[in-house]
C-alpha cells in the first residue's frame, strides 16, 4: 500500500519501545511533529542526531499511531501536552481512574485516553484523521466511545508534502474588490477575507465570516466543523475549505467529494506547553 501524502503536516504521534530490555519494552512516547518519517529515524538514533532524551537507548522505537490534520502547530502541541500530562488538563483530570495508578498496559492507558480526547471540545470539532501506522496495535474504539463522524479512521504510512507556495497577488490584484455571493457587499481585504469553494468551477467568492455563520449548527459552536456549498451544494469539511484557501492544492474537489483536514482554528486558552525536546517546527 501506497504512503498517502499530506500537505502542510501536523501530527501528535504514540511511539512504542520494542527494546530487549524488560524495563524498556513497551514503554511508550508521545510527540509532535511535522515530518513523522523523519522522526521515527531521530528518535532511533539517538538525543546527539535529534531525538529526544526520553527516548535516547530505550528502543528500537515503533511509531504505531499519528493524529493528524492539525490547523497549526500550536494546536497540534496542545493535545500533545494534553495526552502526555492528562492527570493535570483541566480538560481530562475528571475522567475515572486517570489520578490513580492504572493495571492497564501503557499502551492501552494512552488509548482510553486519546477515546475521551477526541470527544471533549476544542478537538472534537477539528477533522483530525486517527491513522493507525502498523497492524499489530491496532484497536476498535468502543462503541459508546467513537470518535466524532467527520473524524475519519484510517491505516497505513503517512508522508508529508511541503506545500507549494502560492500565487503572489500583485498590489492592483489585491486591490481589487469583490462581491461577496452571501451578503452582497463587497470584500474589500482578499487576502484575509475570500473564501471559495472547493468545487474549482463553482462561483462561489464570499467572506469568510459570511459562509461560517451560515455553517454553524449550534448556539455555542464558534467555528464551523462541515457544511454544503450554497451555490453548488459541494459537501466540505471546514478545515478542507480553510486549507485550500491557504493553498493546499491536493484539497481541491471537483464534484461534490472532498477530503480532510483543517487550517484555521482559533485556538483558545493552553494550560501550556511543553514539547519535551521534540520541537519539530
Amino acid at each position: 500500500m501506497e504512503a498517502t501524502i499530506v500537505e502542510d503536516f501536523y501530527g501528535v504521534y504514540l511511539l512504542v519501545s520494542r527494546s530487549e530490555s524488560s524495563r524498556f519494552t513497551g514503554k511508550t512516547y508521545i510527540g509532535y511533529t511535522v515530518d513523522p518519517n523523519r522522526r521515527i529515524s531521530q528518535h532511533n538514533r539517538g538525543k546527539e542526531r535529534g531525538g529526544a532524551k526520553k527516548t535516547s537507548d530505550r528502543g528500537p522505537w515503533q511509531m504505531i499511531l499519528i493524529i493528524h490534520g492539525f490547523p497549526n502547530n500550536i494546536s497540534a502541541l496542545r493535545f500533545e501536552w494534553a495526552w502526555q500530562q492528562p492527570h493535570i488538563s483541566r480538560r481530562l483530570k475528571n475522567i475515572p481512574g486517570i489520578n490513580k495508578k492504572s493495571s492497564q498496559r501503557k499502551f492501552d492507558l494512552q488509548f482510553r485516553i486519546l477515546t475521551e480526547m477526541l470527544r471533549l471540545g476544542p478537538w472534537n470539532r477539528l477533522p483530525l484523521v486517527i491513522r493507525w501506522l502498523t497492524d499489530d496495535h491496532v484497536r476498535d474504539f468502543p462503541p459508546e466511545k467513537m470518535p466524532p463522524v467527520h473524524m475519519e479512521i484510517q491505516f497505513g504510512q503517512v508522508k508529508r508534502k511541503r506545500k507549494k507556495p502560492g500565487k503572489i497577488q500583485s498590489p492592483e490584484e489585491d486591490q481589487i474588490c469583490l462581491q461577496c455571493s452571501l451578503c452582497l457587499s463587497m470584500i474589500e481585504n482578499r487576502q484575509k477575507s475570500l473564501l471559495t469553494c472547493m468545487n474549482i468551477t463553482c462561483t462561489l467568492q464570499c467572506h469568510i465570516i459570511c459562509l461560517a455563520r451560515m455553517c454553524i449548527t449550534e448556539s455555542n459552536q464558534y467555528i464551523p466543523i462541515e457544511g454544503d456549498c450554497p451555490i453548488c451544494f459541494t459537501h466540505f469539511l471546514w478545515g478542507d475549505l480553510i486549507r485550500k484557501r491557504n493553498g493546499c492544492c491536493d484539497l481541491v474537489a471537483i464534484s461534490d467529494d472532498t477530503t480532510d483536514t483543517d487550517d484555521n482554528y482559533i485556538a483558545v486558552s493552553i494550560e501550556s506547553i511543553s514539547t519535551d525536546e521534540d520541537d519539530d517546527f
